[in-house]
């Protein structure tokens, strides 16, 4: 009877464990569904850090339990979110991506002072050198890059075409995949052991085409592979062989791939002519005004050079020939004679004498009068006003007071004339 209660036993112990394993699986994929949803929240309302705080513990693998560095478990090696759900991985791992691809855009300054910046430095040199694949591949898939979603694939392939410097890795890391997934081996020693293996293995037993999905996929990644990362690594023949015998292609497939390629070709080639059309348009312009400035420069030597000689005939000629050469330029010149200086010359001739002058208005009258006959005879009232002006001039000068008081003012005109002249006269010798 012992050997039957033996089995019982061992049967219930056996039993026991599978329901804690699968209760301790469930918990598991309840936390990382739970610290996704907390991660994608905070990345949202763009609290960055504290996203990648919540996301790390599920994809980086926790610390060995002991010192020999030993861990508990198969799966204990390897991230939590390995032994995940193959939708949850994918949605953890593709967040993790678009995470990175944040970080590395929120430039320098923003970056540091959001994670630091040795940490933010180490983020985006994840992107920059491709070890971001080597971290996914290790920590989440035990380290075969065969067994990596097509989907985070795909993500990781399009992180490194938009970030990376160099498509060399990149185009590597697509031909391992693709290579392992078309022609799939089974390494019983290494993986059979493995519970995340056994869960996630068999769907990986394809080519990736077993499905509509499966198959968009993979048309994504020979897309990604044969039009964006071979022509960024200028191997253009390369990738119309691969297309030409790709056997996921169809025809119809093939006809527009190849048509795509030859567009991103010629319109490479035009973008390189532009640019070197450019860069001698530069390079000519360039050359122009350092033309133009060694001529300025010239010139401007060469007036120097004039000065300097000027200066030194200057300094070498005789101070005798200095000061007569100085001399008519310190003289002012004679004004010319203008009309006002000629009659006061002739003003300065002695004036005739009072007599004389009253002799020559009396002539001066008789000829008025003689010359007004005409119009006298013509015109009575003018002979009378003529009459009466004359007999006021007779009076006038019949008077001895009125006499003396006319030639008293035409002493002070005489006196005002002779001083305006002198006057005139100085001005125009000066």
């Amino acid at each position: 009877m012992a050997p039957p209660l033996y089995e019982d036993r061992g049967s219930s112990r056996m039993l026991s464990s599978s329901v804690t394993s699968l209760s301790s699986s469930r918990h598991q994929s309840s936390q990382i569904a739970k610290a996704y949803r907390q991660a994608a929240q905070l990345f949202l309302t763009r609290r960055l850090p504290e996203a990648l705080s919540t996301i790390e513990p599920i994809i980086t693998p926790p610390p060995p339990d002991d010192a020999n560095g030993t861990h508990d478990g198969d799966l204990s090696a390897f991230a939590p979110v390995a032994a995940a759900s193959r939708g949850t991985r994918v949605k953890v791992w593709s967040f993790y991506l678009t995470f990175l691809n944040s970080v590395v855009e929120l430039g320098a300054e923003e970056g540091k002072n959001a994670f630091g910046s040795a940490r933010w430095k180490a983020l985006v040199s994840k992107c920059r050198d491709g070890s971001v694949w080597e971290d996914v591949a290790r920590d989440g898939y035990a380290g075969v890059d065969g067994d990596v979603d097509p989907e985070v694939v795909v993500n990781l392939a399009t992180l490194l075409l938009t970030h990376s410097p160099s498509q060399r890795l990149n185009q590597q890391r697509l031909e391992t995949y693709l290579s392992a997934t078309a022609q799939p081996t089974f390494d019983v020693s290494s993986h059979m052991s493995s519970s995340a293996y056994l869960q996630r293995r068999p769907s990986q037993h394809n080519n990736g085409t077993s499905t509509p999905r499966d198959l968009n996929t993979r048309l994504k990644l020979l897309e990604l592979y044969t039009l964006h990362v071979l022509p960024r690594n200028e191997e253009w023949d390369y990738a119309r062989e691969f297309i030409a015998m790709s056997e996921v292609l169809d025809d119809e497939r093939k006809e527009a791939f190849l048509l795509a390629l030859h567009s991103l070709k010629e319109e490479r080639e035009e973008t390189e002519q532009r640019e070197a059309k450019l860069r001698q348009q530069q390079q000519e312009q360039m050359e122009l005004r350092r033309k133009e400035s060694e001529t300025q420069r010239l010139e401007q030597s060469r007036a120097e050079d004039e000065r300097r000689k000027r200066e030194e005939e200057n300094r070498r000629q005789p101070r005798g020939s200095d000061d007569m050469s100085r001399k008519p330029q310190n003289r002012p010149a004679p004004p010319p004679a203008s009309r006002t200086s000629r009659p006061a010359k002739k003003a300065a001739t002695p004036p005739p004498g009072l007599y004389k002058r009253a002799s020559l208005l009396f002539a001066s009258m008789q000829a008025l009068v003689t010359n007004t006959a005409y119009s006298v005879t013509a015109n009575p009232m003018a002979l009378f006003r003529t009459l009466l002006f004359l007999l006021a001039f007779a009076l006038a000068f019949g008077r001895r007071d009125l006499r003396e008081r006319i030639m008293r003012v035409l002493r002070n005109a005489w006196m005002k004339i002779r001083r305006t002249v002198g006057m005139g006269v100085k001005v125009s010798y000066i």
